[in-house]
């Protein structure tokens, strides 16, 4: 009797360690299914994330145009948009204090537009200027690789002055310029063609002060440009990279602003194939 109970044990003793093993065996077999399964597909994660990127690039591109440049230069709303508001923009870039612009532009969360000139983007710390300003969210506009008369050129010239800036610029931050403006707001009817063919809009300007003597100093040039008759509306704001502009900067943002004007950023203009 004894020995039969003692074979009995063994064999549900015998019976449990394989039902345990069957148990481990099974588990060990989902573990490995798992593990191919991922390994035959490494970069899902990673295109995920890689899409997630693409579709906020996207989305960022794709933010809808709220002003429209009217024939005198100026903004108008096109929906319901804030009809008060001025454009901030600075030519002759990047020279000597066209990143002192941009940063103090940046902490005041002021936006505007760069024009850059080909004659500023020689050296290899020019260049590295450039992806600083753009790399803080400021367009970066065309004002010509020369700044010469282009009335004076012939149309090849001119249109190297343009395109040939534009491929500059493309091959230094990555993208073309998508506002055009001329030296000394002389254009002709074939730079205007050219503006169109690159698929930038053409702008001149409303008013600007900095290059006349009385004002260039900062008291001046700020009081000047906040407080001139010519400001309206949708102003389109001409300055440059100076000393003087440089350090009138606070305080003619805050002039706008106590004047209740916004200052209107460059993403939300309507501007060709846009």
């Amino acid at each position: 009797m004894k020995y039969w109970l003692c074979v009995l044990l063994l064999l549900i003793v015998m019976a449990g360690c394989g039902i345990q093993a069957e148990e481990t065996v099974t588990q060990e077999e989902r573990e490995k299914e798992t593990t191919e399964e991922k390994a035959e597909r490494p970069d899902e994660e990673a295109e995920t994330e890689d899409d997630k990127s693409e579709e906020m690039v996207q989305e960022a591109e794709e933010v809808e145009s709220q002003y429209r440049m009217t024939e005198s230069g100026t903004f108008v709303p096109i929906h319901n948009a804030n009809e008060n508001v001025v454009l901030l923009t600075f030519d002759d870039a990047p020279d000597a204090h066209a990143l002192e612009i941009a940063q103090t532009l940046k902490e005041l969360e002021a936006p505007a537009i760069f024009f850059v000139n080909g004659h500023f983007l020689d050296t290899e710390e020019e260049k590295e200027t450039l992806k600083q300003i753009q790399s803080m969210g400021f367009p970066i506009g065309n004002h010509t690789m020369s700044h010469p008369s282009l009335p004076e050129l012939s149309e090849q010239e001119q249109r190297e002055e343009i395109v040939k800036l534009n491929d500059i610029v493309e091959e230094i931050i990555g993208e073309r310029p998508k506002f055009f403006r001329a030296p000394f707001g002389q254009n002709t009817e074939y730079t205007k063609q050219v503006a169109e063919e690159e698929g930038m809009l053409l702008m001149n300007w409303t008013y600007g002060y900095d290059w006349e003597p009385q004002y260039q100093n900062a008291e001046s040039l700020a009081d000047i440009m906040v407080n001139t008759e010519f400001l309206r509306p949708g102003a389109n704001l001409l300055m440059h990279d100076r000393e003087w502009t440089a350090k009138a900067v606070p305080a003619i943002v805050k002039g706008f602003r106590d004047k209740g004007y916004e200052l209107l950023d460059p993403a939300l203009i309507e501007v060709p194939g846009k």
